[in-house]
């Protein structure tokens, strides 16, 4: 139609007129020849491959397009969001670059065998040039086959996860992943392991971020080094210790491949559990190594006929003593280091601890125990009661429950018939090598129980001695036996086999400490029966009083003052009153001997002498001697603490007496020799000398140790302590502690009020031993139980054992010192050591006339007397 001509079927604006002439009329129903309907338009001709349909459909694509327009900007600010959300509080990741893995600490003793590892990850950390190609290889293809290329995240990974976990979603399937090891070094070290998506986001940010500041092969050590492969192993090296027992360098292809199979769920894969899952994913990590070339089909398929045998990891072997030693050293870490770097800082600790004579420490102090207990404890009965019925014992049995502190050689055994004379046990063996527990029996005699098995009561008191066993068991009864060396029996040349000695834990408690003087190191250290029964270590944290140990730092500041050692004193009653009221101290023995020498004195412990001495000294002279020997730093000044009721421990007696055999030098015990960091960096030691000369060239002046410790005391006065300690050995209430051992010792016995608390502290020129006996909440050990006759066998044991095949050694006089043969108050004949210009000058009797009331002496034995009438 031409632009200026009008359509037929619009009205012309403004007008009526028409240029064509009007319709015909239709009739009444209907239309004829397809005209216009009446009052209608025209139907419209309709427009070539259009109409309805293509107009909606053209509208529905512009909305779709607007949707999509509109739903892409959101989401594009949603993302933005994210990102900005995600990106607003990562955490720092330049640290990575310098980053360490914990590692366990471990503790070595004296003779380099190991005490103990401390962890809280059992990990092994290897730097990447150490790890086997193959071992890379291995876990690249398990987890990030394109790790080389990608730069954080892996997108066509990604995508096909995308699409896998659709197809999945009617199927219940699990949804898979697509953490590259980049992403999942974030998600281990920096971001944490939610299930959120807000996580997902950080750990991507933080990907693209690591790729960028550190190179790939830092991030495969961390990643190797780092990931949980179960089985307690953190990192490569420690899976394949504790699945295979080999080192990374000694593992097969297939033994390669199942480690790379762990990351995606170790517990799943656990060979001794699911060994045909673990089969299966050890197959599709090698199909993945043949994707990417590293190994050969023909290799893949020989490595999967081969079985997957966990063997487990052997644990080195530890020291079996020392549990104490090991605690306290532990704590001493804890203090210096912390917490963190104790038990994840891959720290090289060396202490002092002999194991030979730890366990011969820990074997004496057992023993010393159990000697009490039978003397004194009684039989308190039964660990539990269950039926001796053939056909029942034995489940009953094994389900009973060991006592804490039994040692290994105790077996837990049922009393299956009682007779008077006699008890059948039974008890069951299991053997190592995890077969069934086998049943075996022995014969209790009464002959092993009638000598001390009296029934002990709740008050602590003991009832008659047992005329027959079934005053001591029943049938039924659970017991700890011990299996004692076959003997000859009477009258016929066969052994007894299966004999049996009735065994209990004591409720005594005591505590052994062995140092070396010269340099302090602790070399053995017992805390109490048993570590499994009780962790609290007596020898460094139970705070007791000490008793008559204590009076040589009492009789000390009298031979600095140049009193020697031939001084009388006065052994009499006397009263001295108190805030209290009167304080009448008194002797042991309730007897009294008059004027005394100070050696007598000391070698038999008597009070009141050793009272008058701190008067007539000053007991803030006492005091001082306490402080400066680290015995009671702050030791209140009263008269009742020279005869030792201040509070000490027994490392720090063990310590104070290591002074005086030393010359006079303070002793500091140290249990730690050196700790090396990871790297074997010294970062501490206890040997602190300065050394002089060490830088001389070969061939000079040999290089010196300077020994910068302080002197507490002077030489003369330490040796003349010794001398005394020695007599005390020799001739008072320590002689059991040098019984049979024919070599110098020198020691002091201790014994509290009520016989609460049992010392004796002791040593030779090389070693120091100090022992305690007591119990845990303070009370009586009984009647007449001393130091002498409880702790010094202790001491005697320790040191028959550490010096068993070392020659005796003499105590070493100092320069100057004068040596005087005297005659002592048994007749012996000794050489007095005097400060020089001292020997003839005792002054007239320290003490005067003493006052009244009742005493104790701890011998009939006079005065002493000098050959060369010096006293």
């Amino acid at each position: 139609m031409a632009p200026n001509e009008l359509r037929a079927d619009r009205p012309l604006v403004g007008g009526s007129a028409r240029t064509t002439p009007p319709a015909p009329q239709v009739p009444p129903g209907g239309a004829a020849g397809g005209g216009t309907p009446p009052g209608g338009r025209p139907p419209r001709t309709p427009r070539p491959g259009g109409g309805g349909f293509g107009r909606w459909m053209r509208r529905l694509i512009g909305w779709g397009f607007s949707l999509g327009l509109a739903l892409a900007v959101v989401a594009g600010i949603a993302v933005y969001g994210l990102y900005r959300q995600g990106a607003g509080d990562l955490p720092d990741h330049a640290w990575l670059a310098t980053y360490q893995p914990p590692q366990m600490s471990r503790m070595y003793a004296a003779d380099s065998k190991l005490m103990a590892e401390m962890a809280l990850e059992r990990r092994v950390f290897l730097p990447i040039d150490a790890i086997p190609k193959r071992v890379q290889e291995a876990f690249i293809a398990a987890e990030d086959q394109n790790f080389w290329s990608h730069h954080g995240v892996d997108p066509v990974a990604l995508a096909r996860a995308v699409v896998v976990n659709i197809e999945g979603l009617g199927g219940g399937r699990r949804a898979i992943g697509a953490s590259t090891i980049t992403q999942q070094v974030a998600k281990n070290m920096l971001v944490g392991n939610d299930r959120t998506i807000l996580r997902k986001v950080r750990e991507a940010i933080l990907a693209f971020r690591l790729e960028s500041a550190m190179p790939k092969d830092r991030i495969l050590e961390i990643y190797l080094n780092e990931i949980f492969l179960g089985q307690q192993a953190y990192g490569v090296a420690s899976a394949a210790m504790n699945y295979f027992n080999k080192g990374l360098d000694e593992l097969t292809l297939s033994e390669t491949a199942f480690l790379a199979a762990l990351p995606k769920a170790p517990n799943n894969f656990n060979p001794n559990r699911f060994p045909e899952a673990a089969r299966g994913r050890r197959d599709y990590v090698l199909d993945r190594m043949v994707d990417d070339g590293v190994i050969t089909a023909a290799e893949a398929q020989a490595a999967k006929q081969e079985p997957i045998v966990a063997r487990g990891r052997l644990r080195p072997d530890t020291v079996a003593t020392g549990q104490y030693f090991t605690e306290e050293v532990r704590r001493e870490l804890v203090a210096r280091f912390g917490q963190d770097q104790t038990t994840m800082g891959g720290l090289v600790v060396r202490t002092s601890m002999e194991p030979e004579l730890q366990a011969a420490t820990e074997k004496a102090l057992r023993d010393g125990l159990m000697a009490y207990d039978h003397r004194r404890g009684g039989w308190r009965g039964p660990v539990t009661k269950i039926s001796a019925a053939a056909t029942e014992w034995m489940p009953q049995l094994e389900a009973a429950t060991r006592p804490g502190g039994a040692p290994p050689e105790w077996k837990l055994a049922v009393a299956l018939e009682v007779d008077a004379r006699s008890a059948k046990l039974a008890w069951l063996d299991h053997p190592a090598d995890g077969r069934p527990a086998q049943p075996r029996q022995g014969a209790l005699n009464f002959a092993e129980v009638s000598g001390w098995a009296r029934p002990a009561t709740r008050e602590g008191r003991l009832g008659a001695a047992p005329r027959r066993m079934q005053d001591v068991l029943s049938a039924g009864d659970v017991v700890l036996v011990e299996s004692l060396p076959a003997r000859a029996a009477e009258g016929r040349n066969a052994a007894q086999p299966g004999r049996l000695a009735l065994r209990q834990i004591p409720q005594v408690q005591g505590a052994v400490v062995a140092l070396d003087p010269a340099t302090g190191r602790v070399l053995a250290m017992a805390g109490g029966y048993s570590f499994e029964q009780s962790w609290f270590n007596r020898a460094t944290q139970a705070m007791r009083q000490p008793g008559s140990s204590f009076k040589p730092f009492v009789y000390l500041p009298a031979l600095e003052m140049g009193i020697p050692p031939n001084q009388r004193l006065l052994d009499a009653p006397i009263e001295i009153m108190t805030p209290q009221g009167m304080w009448r101290p008194g002797n042991y023995t309730r007897n009294t001997n008059g004027m005394v020498t100070m050696r007598t004195a000391l070698e038999k412990s008597l009070n009141l002498v050793t009272i008058r001495l701190a008067q007539e000294i000053g007991i803030d002279k006492v005091a001082d001697a306490a402080a400066r020997f680290g015995i009671i730093p702050h030791m209140p000044r009263v008269l009742s603490m020279a005869l030792g009721a201040g509070e000490t421990t027994v490392l720090r007696m063990a310590a104070g007496y290591g002074s005086f055999v030393n010359g006079g030098k303070a002793v500091t015990p140290t249990l730690i020799d050196t700790v090396q960091d990871r790297f074997g960096k010294l970062v501490w030691r206890a040997d602190d000398r300065r050394c002089e000369g060490c830088d001389t060239p070969a061939g000079g002046t040999p290089p010196t140790l300077v020994d910068e410790r302080k002197q507490i005391t002077d030489p003369i006065a330490a040796y003349q302590m010794v001398s005394l300690l020695q007599g005390v050995v020799q001739r008072g209430t320590g002689t059991r502690a040098g019984a049979g051992l024919n070599r110098p010792i020198a020691g002091k016995s201790g014994t509290t009020n009520d016989y609460m608390d049992n010392w004796f502290v002791g040593f030779t020129p090389e070693l120091v031993v100090a022992v305690w006996v007591g119990f845990d909440d303070p009370r009586s050990l009984g009647e007449g139980e001393t130091g002498g006759g409880n702790a010094a066998p202790i001491f005697h044991d320790v040191v028959e054992a550490a010096l068993r095949n070392s020659p005796p050694v003499p105590f070493r006089a100092p320069p100057g010192i004068a040596l005087v043969r005297v005659q002592v108050s048994n007749g012996d004949t000794i050489l007095e050591p005097f400060r020089p210009g001292t020997e003839n000058a005792a002054r007239a009797p320290i003490g005067g006339s003493g006052g009244g009331g009742e005493g104790e002496a701890a011998t009939a034995a006079g005065a002493d007397s000098s050959l060369g009438g010096l006293y």
